[in-house]
């Protein structure tokens, strides 16, 4: 791998003040974190297709039901995990 005289500069300053032992490590980290950036992406972009798939709905209602009716799901949601 190739990086910059600043890149290699930037590295420095990350283990010193980072507490990472050496530039691997580093870069172990950097990779770990894209990895869950990614993770939370495809998650994400699955639900919004799911979503996407299943059609219109036949209710018609306004922003501020739907909002009312999803913080009533994550009441009931944490009820139900005896999270009150």
């Amino acid at each position: 791998m190739t990086i910059t005289t600043a890149q290699e500069e930037w590295i420095k300053l990350q283990i010193e003040n980072g507490g990472f032992a050496n530039d691997s490590e580093y870069m172990r980290h950097l990779i770990r974190l894209d990895e869950e950036r990614n993770r939370e992406f495809l998650i994400t972009k699955a639900a919004i297709q799911e979503g996407y798939d299943s059609g219109m709905s036949s209710k018609i209602r306004s922003v501020d039901e739907i909002l009312e009716a999803a913080k009533i799901r994550k009441k009931n949601r944490t009820k139900s995990n005896g999270n009150v």
